[in-house]
């Protein structure tokens, strides 16, 4: 499915970098893994690309064509990565699928222009679709929700008391927002009933909020050597990511230690890292977050089952679904 689905979308993908000014193209191009910094074309691919293959079966589980949703599964590819490059920023993150991430190669202040860039581009690719006005509308507030998620994500770095509610939340609007809106995308683009679209748009926004609990997993957990992100990231950057939370929150002897050892103001070293991931399993953080992955993905499956779907095309996107909270990266 993500092989079908990239073959459909990176030539479109590529049209769309390709109308960029040239230094934003050329970082943009950088940044999908299809050139290395001085240009030279590398051949790599930029991500597993879960968004806009939800976007393109949306599509058909409703009746509609790929084709006809190729443009929203580009805005969506494209406002995704804007994101991340910006994250990478935010987060001091020197690689991303075992490569420099973009301001690492290229400073700061090019980064924040090419994220930018990139999310000027999606809302251009949707003036191309069958449905500019609701496309455009559905981004934008995909957008803000992820703003505003990021904004939470952020600020909850310096505080001492966030519940586990509040980074639910937190969470829902960081990455569940725009999986939902890839989702009602599909849905409009294939022409698909305002039921329909509502049905799919909550299937995708509990999927979401399902793999950002196990992208959290990873980033504690996650075998470097395969996530290409280093060791415990999530970690020295003291984030207040759903399995630290938990289990900050969880009462037990090992919450103490951990909040003695993760809510002070020195960043951690040596073995403390190690440490805290042991404290975060000890206090319940992982078994907690991987028992609400697997709920959510029920209750996903569950919304996808009530918008009726053509049913070869819900076959394929509960197989999808299953992947993106069932992976290693």
């Amino acid at each position: 499915m993500l092989a079908w689905s990239r073959s459909l979308l990176d030539p479109a993908l590529r049209d769309a970098i390709d109308t960029m000014p040239g230094s934003m193209r050329d970082i943009a191009a950088f940044h999908f893994g299809w050139q290395d910094e001085r240009g030279r074309p590398t051949g790599g691919s930029g991500g597993k690309a879960v968004r806009p293959a939800l976007t393109l079966l949306t599509a058909r589980a409703v009746g509609g064509t790929a084709a006809a949703a190729l443009p929203a599964a580009v805005a969506v590819e494209l406002a995704h990565n804007f994101s991340l490059v910006h994250d990478d920023v935010m987060d001091g993150d020197r690689t991303r699928r075992h490569r420099p991430t973009v301001w690492a190669a290229y400073g700061v202040n090019a980064a924040i222009l090419a994220g930018d860039a990139m999310l000027a581009a999606a809302l251009e690719a949707l003036a191309d679709g069958p449905v500019p006005a609701a496309g455009v509308r559905v981004v934008s507030r995909a957008v803000l929700d992820l703003v505003e998620g990021q904004s939470a994500d952020v600020a909850f770095e310096r505080r001492r008391d966030v519940s586990v509610e509040e980074c639910l939340a937190m969470a829902g609007r960081k990455t569940g927002a725009l999986l939902g809106g890839a989702c009602a995308l599909g849905a409009l683009h294939g022409g698909g009933s305002p039921a329909q679209v509502a049905r799919l748009t909550a299937f995708g926004e509990r999927l979401g909020l399902a793999f950002q609990l196990v992208d959290d997993l990873l980033g504690i957990w996650g075998d470097p050597a395969i996530t290409g992100k280093p060791v415990h990231s999530d970690l020295f950057n003291h984030k207040k990511s759903l399995p630290v939370v938990a289990a900050l929150n969880s009462g037990t002897p090992a919450s103490g230690e951990l909040a003695a050892l993760y809510l002070r103001d020195a960043p951690l070293s040596g073995d403390e890292p190690a440490r805290a991931a042991a404290l975060v399993e000890t206090a319940g953080g992982r078994s907690w977050a991987t028992a609400l992955a697997a709920d959510l993905l029920t209750e996903a499956l569950a919304e996808l089952d009530a918008a009726t779907p053509v049913p070869s095309a819900a076959a394929e996107l509960r197989s999808l679904a299953e992947l993106m909270t069932r992976r290693d990266h």
